[in-house]
């Protein structure tokens, strides 16, 4: 295998394939949008920054040309999964897309959908003490929530806060009996995330469902068409191995 393979990351699949890719002898170039202040480095060379947009990344590919890219930024990076999607179409660049799944209802989850998050602050309006765990990008979509709200994020808000906010900075993985201390801690009586999905962050969905608490769900961006999209770090690995 020859060529660099540029890896937008960012995630924890996104980190555990550049170590894959590294172990296999493959030049990989890891791209984190700078988003976190003290981000978590992945193995390999490691660029910190956008592109500047689809024509940025465009303009990128064509003066580097890497062999192929893989996508695995967050679920809800919206935009920088746009970008990729048409800078590969317009510079011929094979793009794959790495997604975890959302996370799955059990047995005894009370979860309710909505597409946004200004209809998820709609949603929990009426709630006393509401657990926010949407990150810390559009935070100020519930700074109009009249009760308490549990603001948890890895980095501030640079968004306004509820007037009756907490803010709790933390980086995950979070154990159910901490999450349960939480709860109960703060007296939540409902919990909002997005449909992140992973193992990283769902012990808050367990401890809800321990609780009987119900859980408002924002729904993922639509993926761009066409996109070929594989769940799995060996998956991805496969396919950069075909490549």
């Amino acid at each position: 295998m020859t060529g660099q393979v540029l890896v937008l990351g960012g995630t924890g699949e996104a980190r555990r394939l550049a170590a894959a890719l590294v172990g296999a002898g493959v030049d990989v170039l890891s791209s984190l949008a700078g988003r976190v202040a003290d981000p978590v480095l992945p193995p390999g060379a490691v660029r910190i920054g956008g592109f500047g947009g689809a024509d940025g990344l465009t303009a990128w590919l064509a003066e580097h040309r890497p062999r192929a890219v893989v996508d695995a930024t967050h679920p809800f990076a919206a935009q920088i999964t746009a970008s990729a999607a048409a800078a590969a179409a317009a510079h011929g660049t094979p793009l794959l897309r790495l997604q975890r799944p959302g996370w799955t209802p059990q047995p005894g989850d009370t979860w309710r959908h909505v597409d946004s998050l200004a209809a998820a602050a709609e949603a929990v309006a009426g709630y006393r003490s509401v657990f926010l765990t949407t990150g810390r990008q559009g935070v100020g979509a519930f700074a109009a929530l009249p009760g308490r709200v549990l603001v948890r994020s890895v980095d501030p808000p640079d968004e306004p806060l509820p007037a009756g906010a907490t803010l709790l900075l933390d980086r995950g993985p979070f154990s159910l009996a901490d999450e349960l201390a939480l709860l109960d801690e703060h007296e939540v009586d409902v919990v909002v995330t997005k449909d992140s999905g992973g193992h990283l962050t769902e012990a808050k969905l367990v401890a809800a469902r321990q609780r009987g608490i119900p859980v408002v769900l924002v729904r993922r961006p639509p993926l761009p068409p066409g996109v070929e999209t594989v769940a799995t770090v060996d998956e991805a690995l496969a396919w950069v191995r075909a490549r």
